[in-house]
């Protein structure tokens, strides 16, 4: 065996260790005007998240707020929310907009809690960012996938920003998804039986499951949202497809809303139909 020098062994221990700290977004020195990507843990009105950060090569740009689909384990909301960041980023047609995928929480958490999570996130890009980044944030939008347009559906309103993409926000309507559940036609899954548990059944309590339906936040939207939907998409999300388009288009205190629906298209349709990802980008560059 050949046997390495003590003073060698130690500077490269230092060394591993210096670059194995960049990834969780400690501090480190850069020309504010690289390309860089980092995991930062932010606090904001004291809720605590994770954000990936995507940021091109310069220090004044426009942002995409991204939010992942379901994955109910927390050990899998970093990779997952990578991978949203890869996606939204693959069909981006601009690349110099800084995009933020937004790790937020899910496991035993009541459907819908961690919208305080994505509030944060919203908040802190407003607020701090620039100072904490020595970056200048000029126009912001939201885009989220199922759960995550979930949640951009509902930050649209309680925030202005310049503009939301919703991909087949849901759950659309927990009352009829979680009676299939309690009746035994569909399996179990973490969102209703946390509800349950709170709540008790949907027959004794309706309410408190529509409270936390999308179907609940169809009104007072605060900025322009285009809804992309494939209709080949599963059947109890298309069940309430309909009457949530339906209120949408009803609103009479909303911005602008844009529904494009996609025939032979799933879950994802967003990512897959050219057509939705030319409206994507001309939504963007309106």
């Amino acid at each position: 065996m050949i046997e390495m020098p003590a003073f060698r062994y130690t500077i490269l221990i230092i060394t591993l260790l210096f670059f194995g700290c960049k990834d969780e977004g400690d501090a480190f020195d850069h020309n504010h005007n690289d390309a860089y990507q980092i995991t930062k843990s932010i606090t904001y009105n004291g809720v605590s998240v994770d954000l990936i950060i995507d940021k091109p090569g310069a220090s004044e740009f426009d942002v995409l707020l991204v939010f992942r689909g379901t994955v109910r384990r927390d050990s899998l909301i970093l990779q997952a929310s990578q991978n949203a960041l890869e996606r939204f980023k693959g069909i981006l047609d601009r690349k110099d907009m800084m995009i933020v995928s937004v790790a937020y929480p899910e496991e035993n958490l009541l459907f819908g809690d961690n919208i305080q999570h994505a509030e944060a996130a919203l908040l802190w890009l407003k607020n701090d960012a620039e100072s904490e980044l020595e970056i200048t944030v000029n126009r912001i939008f939201l885009a989220g996938h199922s759960q995550g347009g979930y949640l951009v559906t509902r930050l649209n309103t309680m925030h202005q920003t310049a503009g939301v993409i919703a991909n087949a926000p849901g759950p659309l309507n927990l009352v009829f998804r979680c009676q299939l559940e309690e009746n035994g036609q569909i399996p179990n899954e973490m969102e209703c039986s946390v509800l349950y548990d709170e709540y008790g059944s949907v027959t004794s309590n309706p309410d408190a499951y529509y409270e936390r339906s999308l179907l609940n936040f169809t009104a007072g939207y605060q900025s322009d949202i285009l809804f992309v939907q494939g209709l080949e998409d599963g059947p109890i999300h298309m069940h309430s497809w309909p009457q949530f388009k339906e209120q949408v288009e009803s609103c009479t205190d909303c911005e602008s809303n844009y529904f494009l629906e996609l025939p032979g298209f799933g879950h994802a349709a967003l990512f897959y139909s050219v057509q939705a990802i030319i409206e994507f980008n001309n939504f963007i560059d309106r």
